[in-house]
């Protein structure tokens, strides 16, 4: 009969919440409880900046020469080139800005709250600082709140601090400098009340919680280029000066010489075309786009194609720990006790939890959940133990107790708890029950102690043992770190767990070694921030960062990492927007199969780049020597871009889908400063342009002496057509010679090679062609000799892959 009348005074005592007056008013003030997105690019300002960097700007410039001389043709051409990679880069931008605007789904839609002494549901945007949140399980947390009562009140804020475990609430005061893990006494919007009930004043909306000055800092973190995007820029700069040079000596020549200002633009021109490889961004796109589907099957859905080469010189993986390295799911590790079933049957007694129909997921309190999963591969469920021994009486968990009692039928009372709250109450002697807890706490384990009784009083217990748990490592995980240390890379983690479980978890995963600086390779009750400035210290010391996570807390270290890696499965849709990859079956294992990839990718643009500049360098070479010894042009333009586009486009888009060498994984990472075209890089394409030229020019100048101009320029054109197409062999590997490799792992290759060079002959004939690329009819047998010559720089090019100097194999 006195229940009625107490819960009339704890009504009356119970707080009236504002009024609707005067949360108008803070409304007005303080603005809806909302994550505002900041300084948002527009659509116009990204799609403007992919029309930035040297090569484009070169690009530019021939295409702006060529209409002004009336060479539409090449003008188009060009000019289609740029637009469409304009296109490709910013669809890739935009859908990466989309990061804040997902922090919004994680907030509630509507809130129950307290105003004017009523509960009523509102919607969360109009909630203000001093409303009093009335919370219960479910529920997800509207705003940031100082609790004023809590009940059995347990909060799952694992996406915002990392801990795999509910945090305990209570009313005890915290300071507010408080690591954000131990802060007892708040709630944080959008985290999920787990177990229990609550009242709460907010002290934060919007932009000002937790949550919002997570999207802040998300907000302000750049993107800057990769190193693949910023080596190809050092190349990009690198021609546009050694074109503009040779354009400038080429027009300094011809003037002196008393050429018209229309023949030296008309020279100038064709050099400009024949400097740069327009093929080259489609190849790179080409190149990455198949790294992208290799990695789809590798489990891994890249969402910025610069990042498939990006995570192949990677030197440091900074990962959390929860959902990462480990399962994300509480699971029983060790049982202290003389009988484990009967330590389990009275823990899965003592249970409030359902798993569900998989006998894995279900309701409740992961610790429960964990409890219930073991029990249950022993035989032990909790629906026969509810149908053989259903419950008497409850005496719930609480924060001052620490521990839960359930009175059941057969006269038993089931206990678990703190162990150090428990073992005062059990026969047993404490100090040997403390000192194995205190063993199994020292590996990172959480502890439990299990005891029963034979009355309703928690008093003369007999402890049954002890249950610890964890979130265990995923056992591909280890693996993964071993590899990874095998491929010269560091692992990192960065969580928001206590720094016993991560050193622990970071020692199981071989992360810790001996002889390792903990403070250096583990950081535990890591905010946001410090996530963050731990990415950018890492990249200050020069290192290449991939960062992986799923909470919310991980946002903003992946978008300031080099590369972001997120979680498909259990990661927040916070995680999967900053991301530059996304784990799809959340396997840390798939990382290095994707830095396999990503390391055969950036080998493959090396070698076609090297392969294209060849080509460019012969070209320029032939045009070059033809004006300062006084010929008349050899090619012309319209022929250079078809060199360009197709002999040597073509078969550089096969390049690029050579499979990873075999011991791709066995070398370190490249180091962060080497160039993509180094001394060796740059030795070859000199040796195999002055081949190609030798072997052109001289075609040229023999023809010239018994044909007109425009039949030597016939013969040079197609001999130098065959020679691109035929040193695409010798381009596949830099140290093996080409009939050492399978020629047929290279389909696209053959099939390039062939159909290329059969379309060669055809153009010839063809008078719509003929017209187009001012040429005429070839012969039997001139068609012969130029294949013959053409094979002129395949050999040669094999020959200087020894290198007798060295004595080692030099790149090619």
């Amino acid at each position: 009969m006195d229940s009625p009348r107490l819960q009339t005074e704890t009504e009356r005592l119970r707080p009236t919440g504002l009024s609707q007056a005067e949360a108008r008013k803070r409304l007005s003030q303080t603005g809806p409880n909302e994550i505002r997105r900041e300084q948002a690019a527009s659509p116009w300002a990204i799609f403007g900046s992919q029309f930035k960097g040297a090569m484009i700007w070169t690009l530019f410039g021939a295409c702006v020469l060529s209409a002004v001389l009336g060479e539409l043709n090449d003008a188009i051409a060009i000019a289609a080139i740029v637009i469409i990679n304009a296109f490709v880069g910013f669809f890739q931008e935009y859908r990466s800005e989309r990061a804040v605007l997902a922090l919004r789904a994680m907030t509630a839609p509507r809130a129950r709250v307290l105003r004017d002494g009523r509960s009523e549901i509102i919607p969360a945007a109009e909630i203000v600082p001093g409303d009093l949140l009335v919370l219960e399980a479910g529920d997800v947390t509207a705003a940031d709140a100082r609790l004023l009562e809590a009940h059995s009140l347990r909060v799952i804020e694992a996406a915002l601090t990392g801990e795999s475990v509910p945090s305990e609430k209570d009313t005890t005061p915290v300071p507010e400098n408080a690591p954000l893990a131990q802060r007892s006494d708040r709630v944080f919007m959008g985290t999920a009340i787990a177990t229990g009930t609550g009242i709460a004043e907010v002290t934060a909306t919007g932009m000002q919680t937790e949550l919002g000055k997570i999207a802040h800092l998300l907000a302000t973190t750049a993107d800057e280029a990769t190193p693949l995007q910023q080596r190809l820029e050092r190349v990009g700069r690198t021609l546009l000066v050694i074109c503009v040079g040779i354009v400038l000596v080429v027009a300094i020549v011809g003037l002196l010489r008393g050429h018209g200002w229309l023949e030296v633009l008309l020279a100038s021109v064709s050099l400009a075309v024949a400097a740069v490889p327009e093929g080259l961004a489609a190849t790179v796109t080409v190149a990455l786009a198949v790294g992208v589907q290799r990695m789809v099957a590798r489990n891994v859905l890249v969402r910025r194609l610069p990042a498939v080469e990006t995570l192949g010189c990677t030197t440091v993986i900074c990962t959390d720990k929860t959902g990462t390295l480990t399962t994300g799911i509480m699971a029983v590790r060790e049982i202290w006790g003389e009988d484990h079933a009967r330590v389990m049957d009275a823990a899965a007694a003592c249970c409030d939890a359902e798993l569900g129909r998989d006998g894995k997921a279900g309701t409740g309190d992961p610790t429960e959940l964990a409890i219930l999963v073991d029990a249950a591969a022993r035989g032990i469920t909790r629906e026969r133990i509810e149908a053989e021994r259903p419950r008497r009486a409850v005496n719930p968990f609480d924060s001052t107790r620490k521990r839960m009692s359930i009175l059941r039928a057969d006269g038993t009372l089931y206990v678990k708890g703190a162990v150090d709250l428990l073992a005062p109450l059990c026969r047993a002697p404490a100090d040997a029950v403390l000192a194995a807890a205190a063993q199994m706490a020292a590996r990172g384990l959480r502890v439990l102690a299990v005891a029963v009784g034979r009355t309703g009083d928690e008093v003369d217990l007999q402890l049954l043992g002890l249950i610890a748990m964890a979130d265990p490592p995923r056992s591909e995980a280890i693996e993964a770190v071993k590899q990874a240390h095998a491929a010269g890379i560091r692992t990192v983690m960065i969580t928001g767990d206590h720094p016993v479980t991560a050193r622990a978890i970071a020692q199981e995963l071989g992360i810790l070694r001996p002889g390792d600086d903990p403070s250096e390779l583990v950081h535990a009750r890591a905010t946001p921030e410090q996530k963050l400035e731990i990415v950018r210290a890492w990249k200050a010391r020069g290192e290449i960062v991939a960062m992986t996570g799923d909470g919310v807390n991980d946002a903003p270290a992946l978008r300031e990492a080099h590369i972001g890696i997120a979680m498909g499965k259990a990661g927040t849709e916070v995680t999967r927007e900053a991301s530059d990859m996304i784990l799809t079956d959340d396997n840390f294992a798939s990382i290095v199969a994707a830095v396999r990839e990503g390391r055969g990718v950036y080998d493959n643009i090396r070698k076609t780049l090297v392969y294209l500049l060849a080509g460019n360098s012969g070209e320029l070479m032939v045009m070059l020597g033809a004006s300062l010894f006084g010929f008349p042009l050899p090619l012309l333009p319209l022929q250079l871009l078809w060199i360009n586009l197709v002999t040597d486009g073509l078969p550089a888009l096969a390049l690029v889908v050579d499979p990873p060498e075999p011991d791709v994984l066995a070398r370190p990472p490249r180091r962060p400063d080497e160039p993509m075209l180094g001394r060796p890089e740059w030795r070859t394409i000199v040796q195999t342009g002055l081949i190609q030229t030798t072997v052109t020019l001289g075609v040229f100048v023999w023809a010239l002496r018994a044909r007109t101009v425009e039949e030597a320029r016939n013969e040079a054109f197609t001999v130098l057509v065959f020679g691109e197409l035929f040193r695409a062999f010798a381009a596949r590997s830099a140290t093996r010679h080409f009939w050492e490799t399978n020629l047929l792992s290279n389909l696209p290759l053959l099939g390039v090679i062939l159909v290329s060079s059969l379309v060669q002959i055809g153009i010839h004939h063809i008078p719509f062609t003929r017209k187009l690329f001012d040429l005429g009819a070839i012969s039997l047998a001139d068609c012969a000799l130029s294949v013959l010559l053409g094979l002129i720089p395949l050999f040669a090019v094999e020959l200087l892959k020894r290198s007798p100097r060295e004595g080692a194999p030099s790149r090619v």
